[in-house]
């Protein structure tokens, strides 16, 4: 019995921690490691690099346009962005010139912010009351690393390296009439 205990702390630790994280088959067997992100989490980057690839205003932009630029779901993304205005990511401006703004430079925003913003869950630690050795040397040998890898690197990664790998990207493209 102490064993499926043990076992079921173990699996949901190890959901809480690699439950995003698959192989992607991206075309002609070419395989490539992804992290595995909910929609909400996915249009949030997505908005956000948006507003940050764009023209350097104090403009604000609203939901409405950034759901037609991205294709997807206005309602959704209302949701995404009361979670980055509560997480302090975005400022909201009322009024008939209103929306969104970054309340901070691009460059000061990270990847792990986001995340954290959004998949309040993804990086939550989970206590346990376990003394099991087993369960122990597994949090402290395998989950606990991984958490701590993941956030470092996410942590390096900015929004405005996303913004201006974006940019590059879509500038990259020659179009010929």
């Amino acid at each position: 019995m102490q064993y499926l205990h043990v076992m079921d702390v173990i699996f949901r630790r190890l959901e809480l921690t690699c439950q995003f994280i698959y192989v992607n088959i991206i075309s002609k067997n070419k395989k490539r490691c992804v992290m595995r992100l909910s929609a909400k989490a996915r249009y949030g980057l997505s908005a956000l690099i948006c507003m940050a690839s764009g023209p350097v205003t104090d403009e604000s932009v609203t939901v409405v346009s950034l759901a037609k630029q991205l294709d997807i779901s206005k309602i959704y993304l209302e949701q995404v962005f009361s979670l980055l205005k509560r997480a302090g990511l975005v400022t909201s401006i009322k009024g008939a010139q209103g929306g969104y703004q970054l309340a901070r430079d691009a460059h000061s925003i990270s990847v792990y912010d986001i995340l954290t913003a959004i998949e309040i869950s993804l990086f939550e630690k989970q206590e346990s009351d376990q003394t099991d050795p087993i369960t122990l040397t597994l949090l402290s040998m395998v989950f606990d690393p991984i958490d701590t890898c993941l956030k470092h690197t996410l942590s390096k990664i900015t929004l405005e390296d996303l913004a201006a790998h974006t940019r590059g990207q879509t500038e990259s493209y020659m179009y010929y009439l």
